[in-house]
């Protein structure tokens, strides 16, 4: 009995102690700060280019960074936070990811049977991966794994997808493609895609995929002029001025096509 009533005493005097150092020591948090930090999406995605909602809410709150760069934040909480800050601020453009690649096991040659750590770039590092393209998606789902939305799928065709109705744009998996296949398009141009990434001419690109670009530019004779380009040998859709979904139907290749 004395022991516990000891350990209580000791108990009662260590949290009256923490408390006087918080009270006295302690940081003074700023009350708008906390007001924003309430209204974050707590996602912490980085997709605002801080590290996480409350590094956001921070800086809001000592004015250096602007409302509206938020991807998972909506725009009635947008609102609210412009009105919190007392300033009129538009929000930026949403933006979804695309797996510009059409490398299935369909499609795509494989060269090898990888069997090492379940990472894109570690089997990029061995030997450059298990396919022939050496531009397109490895499969491996560390695109997946970075996705804070649980937006991406890997097929069983080793191929990402990415489900665009979960997507917020937040780039986590931009920045973990070793091969650079995903990319952010305006959500609102995101209608057709040229579903490839190789630059390569269109005989080396057919070796070892058959759904490669092969540049035959018909697709920029189908559009208007300017809503399609092409960069060497790979076709590119213009999402500022995007072409009609119709376009599709020339490719030979089948890369070009409607927002999967």
């Amino acid at each position: 009995m004395i022991d516990i009533v000891m350990l209580t005493v000791v108990g009662v005097l260590m949290a009256l102690a923490i408390g006087l150092v918080a009270k006295f020591f302690g940081a003074k948090t700023d009350p708008l700060a906390e007001k924003l930090g309430e209204l974050m999406p707590g996602a912490n995605c980085g997709g605002c280019g801080f590290a996480g909602c409350a590094d956001y809410a921070n800086a809001m709150a000592t004015g250096k960074a602007k409302p509206g760069s938020c991807p998972s934040m909506s725009a009635e909480t947008f609102k609210q936070v412009c009105e919190l800050l007392g300033v009129q601020a538009e929000m930026s453009d949403p933006k979804v990811a695309v797996v510009c690649c059409s490398g299935d096991d369909h499609h795509a040659m494989r060269v090898a049977l990888y069997n090492g750590v379940n990472d894109c770039l570690n089997a990029m590092m061995v030997a450059g991966g298990a396919k022939g393209c050496t531009y397109g998606c490895l499969g491996l789902g560390s695109c997946a794994r970075a996705c804070p939305f649980g937006a991406i799928e890997i097929l069983s065709t080793h191929v990402a997808k990415i489900h665009m109705n979960l997507c917020k744009g937040c780039g986590k998996c931009v920045s973990v493609c070793p091969r650079h296949v995903i990319k952010l398009v305006p959500r609102s141009a995101a209608a057709v895609h040229v579903y490839c990434n190789s630059p390569e001419k269109a005989p080396v690109k057919k070796k070892v995929c058959s759904g490669g670009c092969i540049g035959c530019r018909k697709c920029v004779k189908a559009a208007a002029e300017g809503q399609m380009i092409i960069n060497g040998f790979l076709a590119a859709v213009n999402y500022d001025n995007p072409p009609p979904e119709s376009v599709v139907e020339v490719c030979p290749a089948k890369c070009l096509r409607k927002a999967e």
